[in-house]
């Protein structure tokens, strides 16, 4: 008879921990899409042109963005962010590419829809061109 008490005071403790827990399902999500007009290396991925859906997740760390290809074959990526910062609302977000000999890198990612700019690894080297490539469009879901 203890032993049945125990195991069900067990339970009852357990499913109340797990209701003060914070769920999945409230974590919330940056989506939305873009076109790549050429060829760029995003950290260690070659992701060939084309155009991509994405999704971050923006609560916890390490953030982390996902790319899938829309058009063609199922090509997905996913990279870890460097650094997060906060940004201005802004007509449309950006991709931001910097210039190496080896072609052409995102160093960040801007969603002014969402708060935030997403900066990613870049090799080292002198002279250094930003460009914007893509224009994303995105979508919030919660």
């Amino acid at each position: 008879m203890k032993s049945i008490r125990k195991f069900v005071y067990a339970a009852a403790l357990t499913l109340s921990a797990l209701n003060f827990a914070p769920s999945l399902a409230s974590a919330q999500e940056a989506a939305g899409s873009f076109t790549l007009g050429h060829e760029v290396h995003w950290q260690n991925a070659i992701v060939p042109a084309g155009k991509y859906s994405f999704n971050i997740e923006v609560s916890g760390a390490p953030t982390l963005l996902t790319l899938r290809k829309v058009d063609g074959r199922g090509a997905g990526f996913m990279m870890l962010v460097t650094d997060t910062e906060a940004t201005q609302p802004s007509e449309s977000g950006q991709l931001m590419l910097v210039s190496r000999p080896a072609g052409s890198f995102v160093s960040a990612m801007q969603l002014p829809e969402f708060g935030v700019t997403l900066h990613f690894a870049v090799p080292a080297a002198t002279g250094e061109v930003a460009k914007a490539v893509a224009t994303t469009t995105a979508s919030a879901a919660r």
